[in-house]
Order: C-alpha cells, then sequence, then structure tokens
C-alpha cells in the first residue's frame, strides 16, 4: 500500500525521504507500520489521487488522435483498389503506436510515490502485440465479406488493447509487490472488446463524417475505459527489498519515446486529415460529375442504401412531380408498393421489372425498373433505373387498336371484320339462324380525289363512314375493308326484306355535300348475301356478295341487289377477263382497226379514227365494249393508252398522204400527270405532225377535273394537237363544255344519226348540233353512218363529214393503203352518188 501524497508535497522530495528513513533506520519498528498504512487505491482515486490530470488529458488527446486517424485510415484502406494491404497495414501502425502511446503517458501521469522502470523487452513486446493485433482485427472487419465482420474485428482490437496493456502492467517495473483485483481485470477486458466491436460497426456502417466521429469516440472510450479500469485494479504494496533491475528504462527515456510516438502519431493523423480531404473532395467532384451524368439520362435514377434513398436524378424527380429534397430519405416502399415486385427486383439484378410507381399526387405510373450494385463511398449501394412506360403502353394500345380499326376512320379494319364474319357465321350455324353480309363500293369516289384532292377525299370517308354508322343498330357492325369498299354484319336477320330496308336506309344516309362535293357525285352500291342460303364459310359469303356488288354496280350505280345464282359466274368471268388483259400488250393480243373519216358531199378521205382490238388465244376476238370499261375500272387502260398512242402515231407518219389521225382518250388518262409529256415524246419519236394528231375526249372526262382538264388540253392545243369532242349531247352540260373547253371539233353520237328517220327529236337534235356548230365555226362530224339515207340526210343539213360502216368498216390498214397513198383520194363513186343525190 501506497501512503497517500500530502498536500503540496513534490512527488520527487517524498521519494528521497522515503530512500533515507529505508537507509538510516532499516530495523526501525516504527517505519514498518508507517509503510503498512499504504491501502488500495480505488478506480476513481487512481485517476483523481495519483495520476498528473493535465498528463491524463494529453493520454486522452493522444488517443481521440490515433482513434481518429484509424477511421480514416480504415475508410481509405475500403476505397483503394490497390496496396490495401499497404494502407492495412499503416492503419494498424498507427492505431497501436496510438494504444501504445495513450498507455505509456498515462503510466508516466500515474505517481505510485516510489522508485518506477519498464522492461525493455516487455515494452517492445507490448507495442508489437498492439500493432499486430489492431492489424487482425481491421483486416477481419474490412476483409470480411459477412455482415458481422466489423463486430468481431471491433472485438480483436478489444482484445489487442487489453493485451497491449497487460504486457506493458508485466514491464513496469516499481519497489513494491503488485496485486491484482480479478474483477475489475475482466470488467476492463470485456468494456475494451464490447466498445471496441460498437466502435468499428459505428464507423465502418457509412461513410458520413457523422459516422466516422462516433466511430473514433467509441474506439477511443474503449481504450481510456479499459486502461483506467484496468489501472483500478491494481493494488501496490512498497516493499524495500525489490531493486529496479539495470538493464530498465528509466521514466525519463521512456517519456521521451513516448512523445516520439505521439509526434509520429500526429504526423500519420496530418496524413490521414490530408487523405481524408482529398478523398471528400474527389468524392464531391465524382458525385458531382456522376449527378451530371445522370440528371442527363431520360430513365429516372434512384440511388438507395438498403431501402433508404440517398440521391435521386431530375429525372425521377420529373416523373414524381416532387423535388430531389422532397424524396432524398424516403423508403423506396412509398414509391414501388408492390412488396413483391421490390423482393423480385433486388433478387434478380440486372433483370427488368414491370411495376407502378405511386408519384407525389399518389397516382400510379407504370414504370420499368433495373436494379444493378455499385460501389458508393466505399460501400455497396443499390441503383435502380426507373423507366416511364406511358408512351409505351400508349403506343402498344395504338398498335393494338390500329391492328383491328382502320386508322382513318376509325372502323374496323379487314382483320377484325374477318374475326367477326367468322365468329358470327359459328354462332348462327348452331342457332340455326339467318344473317346478311353487305358489301358496299362507293361509286365516283375516284373522282373526288381526282378533282378535289385526296385530303378532301379522306374528309369524304370520315363523312361517309359517320353517315353509314349512325344507321346501324346494335350488334351489326361496319368495317372498312379498303380503299373505298366498306362491308356490314346484320345477324339475326329473319327476313331478306329487312336487309333490304337497312340497305335503303344506308343509300338515304348519303345525301349530303361535303366540302363542295356536289351531292350525288358520289354514291354507294350495295351487294347482299345471306348466309346460310349464299355461303356456308367467309370465303363463300363474301364471293356472293361482291357478284351482288358487281351487278349493281353496272345496273346503275347508287343501288343494291341481292345474290343469285348467275351472278357468281359473271363476276368470275370478268376477273379472268382483267387477269388476261394484264399481259394482253405483252403476248401481242392487241391490234390496230381504222375506220376512215371522210368528206360528206366528195367521199374524199380526211383522216381515220384509230380502234382497238383484242384477240384473245382461246376467247377469240373480245367486244371493246365488254374489255373497255374493265380496263378503265382497273387502271390497265393507262398502259393499253399508251401502247395505242405509239402504234397509231407512229403507223400515221409512214402514210403518203397527211391524212389526220383521231385516237381516243379516257378521263383517267387526261388526268393522269405527265400526260402532255407522253404525247409530245411520242410525236418526236414519230416524227409526226401535231397538226395531224386528232385527240377525242368524251364530256364524262371533263367532268372528273375540269380545271386539271382544261390545262391538258390547253396545253395540247400549245402542241398544235386538235381536239375533238366525243360522243357530243350524251354527257353532262354540253353547251357550257363547248364555251368553256378549245375544242376543235365536234361529232355527234351515232345513236342521234341511226335515228333521224324514226324520231323526229334525234333529227332535230342532230339539226341543232349542226346549226350550233355552224355558229361557233366549228366542223360537226357524224359517227354511225350506216345508210345512204342517212347520208343524204346529213348532206340535205350541211353536215361536212362522216363515218361510219357506209364508208368502210373498221379494218387493219393495209385493207386502206389505197387510200393512203396517192393513187387513191376519195371513195367508191356509190358512196359520191349517194351524197350527191
Amino acid at each position: 500500500m501506497m501512503p497517500p501524497r500530502h498536500s503540496g508535497e513534490r512527488p520527487d522530495a517524498t521519494f528521497q525521504n522515503l530512500r533515507f528513513k529505508q537507509a538510516s533506520r532499516v530495523r526501525d519498528i516504527a517505519a514498518a507500520v508507517r509503510l503498512q498504512r499504504f491501502v488500495m487505491l480505488t478506480v476513481y482515486d487512481c485517476i483523481v489521487s495519483e495520476h498528473d490530470l493535465s498528463l491524463v488529458a494529453l493520454a486522452a488527446l493522444v488517443c481521440a488522435l490515433a482513434s481518429l486517424t484509424a477511421v480514416n485510415l480504415m475508410h481509405h484502406v475500403r476505397r483503394s483498389d490497390r496496396s490495401r494491404i499497404a494502407w492495412l497495414g499503416i492503419a494498424a501502425a498507427s492505431t497501436g503506436f496510438g494504444i501504445w502511446a495513450t498507455h505509456f503517458i498515462a503510466m508516466l501521469a500515474f505517481s505510485p510515490s516510489l522508485p518506477t522502470a519498464y522492461n525493455v523487452i516487455l515494452t517492445v513486446v507490448s507495442l508489437v502485440a498492439a500493432v499486430a493485433l489492431t492489424g487482425i482485427g481491421f483486416g477481419a472487419a474490412l476483409l470480411a465479406k459477412h455482415a458481422a465482420a466489423p463486430w468481431l474485428g471491433g472485438a480483436l482490437v478489444g482484445g489487442g488493447i487489453a493485451v497491449m496493456h497487460y504486457t506493458g502492467m508485466a514491464a513496469f517495473e516499481v519497489a513494491g509487490t503488485v496485486a491484482w483485483d480479478r474483477a475489475l481485470v475482466a470488467a476492463s477486458i470485456l468494456l475494451g472488446a464490447l466498445i471496441g466491436a460498437a466502435s468499428l460497426f459505428v464507423a465502418l456502417r457509412t461513410s458520413s463524417l457523422h459516422a466516422k466521429l462516433m466511430g473514433a469516440l467509441l474506439l477511443t472510450l474503449a481504450i481510456c475505459s479499459h486502461h483506467f479500469t484496468a489501472m483500478g485494479a491494481v493494488a501496490i504494496t512498497p516493499d524495500p527489498s525489490i531493486v529496479l533491475s539495470a538493464s530498465s528504462i528509466r521514466t525519463e527515456w521512456l517519456a521521451i519515446g513516448v512523445a516520439f510516438v505521439s509526434l509520429a502519431i500526429l504526423l500519420l493523423a496530418v496524413v490521414a486529415l490530408s487523405l481524408d480531404i482529398r478523398e471528400r473532395r474527389r468524392a464531391s467532384l465524382e458525385m458531382e460529375r456522376m449527378r451530371d451524368l445522370t440528371d442527363a439520362a431520360v430513365e429516372g435514377l434512384v440511388l438507395c442504401d438498403g431501402n433508404t434513398i440517398v440521391t435521386v436524378n431530375q429525372s425521377f424527380a420529373q416523373l414524381t412531380g416532387l423535388t430531389s429534397e422532397q424524396i432524398v430519405g424516403q423508403s423506396l416502399a412509398a414509391w414501388i408498393t408492390d412488396g413483391s415486385k421490390r423482393d423480385k427486383l433486388f433478387a434478380s439484378l440486372g433483370q427488368a421489372v414491370e411495376t407502378e410507381l405511386r408519384n407525389g399526387d399518389g397516382t400510379l405510373l407504370p414504370v420499368e425498373l433495373i436494379a444493378r450494385q455499385i460501389n458508393y463511398n466505399g460501400a455497396l449501394h443499390n441503383v435502380v433505373a426507373f423507366r416511364d412506360l406511358r408512351d409505351r403502353r400508349n403506343a402498344e394500345a395504338k398498335i393494338r387498336y390500329l391492328a383491328h380499326h382502320d386508322p382513318l376512320t376509325g372502323l374496323d379494319n379487314r382483320t377484325s371484320f374477318d374475326h367477326r364474319l367468322d365468329r358470327e357465321i359459328r354462332l348462327n350455324r348452331r342457332a340455326k339462324r339467318q344473317m346478311a353480309l353487305l358489301c358496299l363500293d362507293l361509286d365516283g369516289f375516284k373522282e373526288v380525289n381526282d378533282i378535289y384532292g385526296h385530303a378532301t377525299g379522306d374528309r369524304v370517308l370520315q363523312d361517309i363512314a359517320k353517315h353509314l354508322s349512325s344507321v346501324l343498330v346494335d350488334g351489326q357492325m361496319l368495317a372498312r375493308l379498303g380503299g373505298d369498299e366498306f362491308a356490314i354484319i346484320a345477324p339475326h336477320v329473319t327476313d331478306p326484306a329487312q336487309v333490304g330496308h337497312l340497305a335503303d336506309t344506308l343509300l338515304r344516309s348519303l345525301k349530303w355535300d361535303q366540302d363542295g362535293v356536289p351531292a350525288g357525285l358520289v354514291s354507294v352500291s350495295i351487294g347482299i348475301a345471306l348466309y346460310p342460303s349464299d355461303g356456308k364459310d367467309r370465303t363463300e359469303l363474301l364471293s356472293s356478295a361482291d357478284a351482288a356488288l358487281y351487278r349493281a354496280k353496272t345496273e346503275g350505280k347508287g343501288t343494291y341487289r341481292f345474290f343469285e345464282a348467275a351472278m357468281g359466274a359473271q363476276i368470275r368471268e370478268r376477273r379472268s377477263i382483267e387477269h388476261d388483259l394484264r399481259s394482253a400488250v405483252a403476248n401481242n393480243e392487241l391490234s390496230l382497226a381504222y375506220q376512215p373519216q371522210a368528206q360528206v358531199d366528195t367521199g374524199e378521205v380526211n383522216g381515220f379514227e384509230v380502234l382497238l382490238r383484242w384477240t384473245h388465244p382461246t376467247r377469240g376476238n373480245v367486244p371493246p365494249s365488254v374489255f373497255i370499261p374493265i380496263a378503265e375500272e382497273s387502271g390497265l387502260i393507262l398502259k393499253i393508252g399508251e401502247w395505242v398512242m405509239r402504234q397509231a402515231c407512229r403507223e400515221a407518219a409512214t402514210w403518203m398522204r397527211p391524212l389526220t389521225i383521231a385516237v381516243n382518250v379516257s378521263a383517267l388518262q387526261l388526268t393522269s400527270d405527265g400526260f402532255v409529256e407522253f404525247v409530245q415524246s411520242t410525236l418526236d419519236g414519230t416524227k409526226l405532225p401535231p397538226e395531224r394528231l386528232e385527240i377525242e375526249i368524251t364530256e364524262t372526262a371533263l367532268i372528273r377535273d375540269p380545271n386539271r382538264a382544261l390545262q391538258t388540253l390547253q396545253r395540247l392545243k400549245a402542241l398544235g394537237v386538235n381536239i375533238a369532242m366525243d360522243d357530243f349531247g350524251t354527257g353532262y352540260s354540253s353547251l357550257s363544255n363547248l364555251r368553256a373547253f378549245p375544242f376543235d371539233k365536234i361529232k355527234i353520237d351515232r345513236s342521234f344519226i341511226q335515228s333521224v328517220h324514226t324520231n323526229p327529236q334525234a333529227a332535230a337534235i342532230v339539226r341543232a348540233v349542226l346549226g350550233l356548230g355552224r355558229g361557233l365555226g366549228l366542223p360537226v362530224i357524224a359517227e354511225g353512218v350506216e345508210t345512204s339515207e342517212e347520208l343524204r340526210f346529213l348532206g340535205l343539213e350541211g353536215c361536212t363529214e362522216a363515218q361510219g360502216y357506209l364508208f368502210g368498216r373498221p379494218a387493219p390498214i393495209q385493207e386502206f393503203v389505197p387510200l393512203i397513198s396517192h393513187n387513191v383520194v376519195v371513195l367508191p363513186q356509190a358512196l359520191r352518188r349517194a351524197a350527191a343525190d
């Protein structure tokens, strides 16, 4: 036991007095009694009464610096990709030296009032033990992947503190005997291990400044609590017989060594602080770059520590309708409410997961999520990418809609129509009920496109779809099959008259005026087929309805027809003719026939009208009245018309006499792009003078697109080509057409000529046209003259030109060789006498 220190007495003076008393009065019993008055020190007495508090504060400061340095270096080890073991060694050395210096500075502060010294070997061993065990603890905490690794590593560090302390106490030499309180020894070891374990868990949990400070504080507490609890377990009983070894280190030398170690710790602390500052600056720059990069991303990006949101980019903030500050710190579950989808997201990293995002106002948005792990600030974090699926879902919905609907009118398309028709056939077959299929085709719609443009045509289609839809009742379906073709499915039909009433209603629904398109220009023809009488499946039913539609169009248009058995053969025949006509030019099946045009009074031939003939290998001679309408409806007339124009001009250019050649041009040709240029190139290529070419057009061609027709005719006139109005009197607004368009000749239709002797009205019309021609200064040519009586009538009425069977039937040009040469310029004598009579 140590005697208490008197107030104001210096320790070294007490020691000198004690030495003096021991030397002078060894056998003095009174001195022995005074030595027995030393009592065991408590922890509090140890710190307050037997320690120099200024050195205790210095020990605590060194310990705090060492702990903070250790925490910073451990974080640097975690961030380092290379030299991790080297940095781990530096961290272990600085911390071990710090623990060792803390112990010995505290030992210097301890004043037992007895001679003291330190064993050199054990002192060095205590330092090595501190460094080694601290390194082992740091390695276990940093390098192991288990979640409990920081706890285990901290406990190992606490054990290292204990080993260092008790090895250092073993190196402590004092002129007395040392006794230990086992309970306090155990308490010191337990405190060091527990607080040490907690210190590394807190310090390494995150890289925030708060975590680092708290970890350093707990490590400081672990070292200091262990040391002073262990010092409280010591009881020293002075024993004058114990002599300090000569090889031990005196306290003064130890103080110098501790000062050196403390200085090294300060330097390491500065290095660690500079590393931390540099790393923070690098992390800040990296964070700024990453934030700029993530803000540039289209997808929303969320960085999570577990389920806690650490940061988000601007895209995610815009997706939720909140600011980044309002989102950071919240749980990911607040935005992804489906727990199973969250679990799937993190269980299968890199795999897309579709779910719903709850935005700021509580509404749910469809999103696609992909999660990945990254190392952020030395710890693993989850990055979740949010891809807004609204546009994709809308696009998918639009694609699904377009797959079954017509984009222009919004009606069901052919795919949807086919599915519905098949389903209705199955239902009506089981129920043994009757149903109707109506196929609709617009009459005159092509003229709308040609005259008013495709934009107007589209609006007309939309308007027609609206009108037709308004007529239907629930259960009936209207579909647009393509172009100007529509179809209606009418299930549960009990009587054909019911379908006829529906067709009448549909026809009346189209009486309208759209964007200046005259009412009546567009009408609808309807073909009707009934199930099961007209077809047992979709193919048969559609074929029957199509045949009925064709009959309706050929019998006046703007009407409806029910299917009849004979119609099937007719429609098949028409399609076969169209198919064969497509290859007629290539197969040299087409030929030209020429019919003379002559002066009525003299019989002199002025020219020829070219007529088209088709000789089919199996059908034989196909009448023009059969194949020309099919060519016009199918558009084949464009290709065929070009062939006719080239052949006729090439043939006429070889004639010795400069006779005119008249070529019929359809409405489709007249309004087609590049027609004038084609005529120009044909004339140039065949060397035929333009004034010898006469283009015949019907009045029907003029109403398709009057403005465009006028421009085309004016350009043809500018080339020098002559223009004749064919079939005058059978079209629309004949008188206004004569005034508006640049015609050079009028052709009276054969129907009037052949009735002049049987129909007084026809004779009056012919006289009127001839008078009109004289008044306008336009030559008039009569078509279809077959008898001498008709020719005599025309001569008496002043008609100057005529053509017809009386002058010659259409024939190959070889039969008219005398007329195209200089040998013969007039028709036979009989014709001249008929004209003169």
